[in-house]
């Protein structure tokens, strides 16, 4: 995937659901959906441990099922040995899914076919908050090149 194709992805999504997000502000999963809701992403949380709850503005949803149909993106904070059926129940009850996106350590190439074979795009081992941020000149932490030059002041 270039970086063009990130863009686009991360400019047309407007919807994503976040599985696997944890109620723990220090958890990547929880500051990762977090961000998003804040850079304007309607972000819908799933979590059936902590269903019920709000976050970022949103009640957790127990499962995939309980979604609005309007979610584009699918955003995977769970182990790849579990990605498989996750993907394939994504791909029954998520009638406007366009993106699957493995966070960083995620992979899974037979359920990432699967997902492409049903014309839905497929990001794995990556994470959408820095490619965010490497992308729109927004990583400001040390250790990372971003490739971008930017004089924005935020």
């Amino acid at each position: 995937m270039t970086d063009a194709d990130f863009r686009r992805i991360l400019t047309s999504v407007r919807t994503v659901a976040c599985l696997g997000v944890s109620a723990n502000p220090v958890r990547p999963s929880h500051y990762v959906a977090r961000y998003l809701s804040l850079k304007g992403f309607r972000v819908h949380p799933v979590n059936p441990g902590i269903a019920g709850q709000m976050l970022f503005g949103r009640e957790v949803s127990a499962g995939l099922a309980d979604l609005p149909d309007d979610v584009e993106m699918l955003d995977i904070f769970r182990r790849s040995e579990v990605v498989g059926p996750i993907v394939d129940e994504a791909l029954e009850v998520m009638p406007s899914l366009s993106v699957v996106w493995m966070q960083i350590g995620v992979a899974d190439e037979a359920a990432a076919d699967r997902a492409r074979a049903r014309g839905v795009e497929v990001v794995m081992n990556r994470c959408p908050k820095i490619e965010y941020q490497r992308l729109f000149g927004e990583l400001r932490m040390g250790g990372f090149a971003t490739g971008v030059i930017s004089s924005r002041l935020n």
